[in-house]
Parts: structure tokens; C-alpha cells; sequence
């Protein structure tokens, strides 16, 4: 079994728990060396996560949405884990990048369905920069 990390976060620690409870991997540094069949699992799990999101959804379930958000959220931090990969902070480089997305004005620039597009000073996430940091740095 690959190092065990101690997360910072609350998910990543509680999905990191599960993972050395059930001998899943939790691997300390940034690897895509993941054997074919863990991707394929995992890829398998997000599907199947999603599909049932979309289900709830249309069904008018908030509880099955609320459900199927979780479970997304948490094979998402598993998978995280398999690839040795602080969720966390990644998460938070990428929030700090779509925090540039502000039109030159100061207001947000939408599409017509909604998304938020990227204004001129946006800023991509550098993630390399984040997944070659030591943990908690």
C-alpha cells in the first residue's frame, strides 16, 4: 500500500479514512502511474455518479440530487487519492483562477445559457505548480 497522507480538508480526509479502511490506495505524491484497470474503475464510478445526478434531476429529486452531488464529490477525492493528488489544493487554485474571470468592469460576463466566461485579466490555474508543491506548503 502507497504512503498514507494526512488531508487537510474535511472530504479528503474522511474519503482518505475510507480509502485505509478498505486497503484503497492513498498515495502521497502526484503519479499517473495508475494501473489500467483503477481508471477504468474509476472512470466507470464517476459515470455511474453522474448518471444518477441527471436521473435526480429530472425526476425533481433533491434528495437523490443531494445524494448523487455527495457521491461525486467523493469517488472525485477518491480518485484524487489513487492518483496521490491534493484535492484541496487544487481546488483552491482553481478558484483563485475563476476569481479572474470578472469582465473589465467588475461584473461577470455570461453566455446566454449562463456559464461564466473569462474576462481579460483572466488567469489560468497553473495545477503543475500546485501538484510539484509539498503537501500543506
Amino acid at each position: 500500500m502507497p504512503d498514507q497522507v494526512e488531508s487537510t480538508g474535511r472530504a479528503a480526509g474522511q474519503v482518505a479514512e475510507f480509502h485505509r479502511a478498505y486497503g484503497l490506495p492513498v498515495r502521497t505524491v502526484p503519479s499517473a502511474a495508475v494501473d489500467l484497470s483503477e481508471v477504468t474503475l474509476r472512470q466507470s464510478l464517476i459515470e455511474e455518479e453522474v448518471a444518477e445526478l441527471a436521473a435526480a434531476a429530472r425526476a425533481g429529486d433533491v434528495v437523490g440530487v443531494a445524494d448523487a452531488l455527495a457521491d461525486i464529490v467523493y469517488v472525485a477525492y477518491g480518485t484524487a487519492h489513487v492518483y496521490g493528488i491534493d484535492l484541496d489544493a487544487v481546488l483552491d487554485e482553481v478558484h483563485a483562477s475563476n476569481m479572474t474571470k470578472l469582465g473589465a468592469d467588475g461584473r461577470p460576463i455570461r453566455r446566454a445559457d449562463g456559464k461564466v466566461l473569462k474576462g481579460p485579466d483572466y488567469r489560468p490555474p497553473d495545477i503543475a505548480a500546485v501538484l510539484a508543491r509539498p503537501r500543506g506548503a
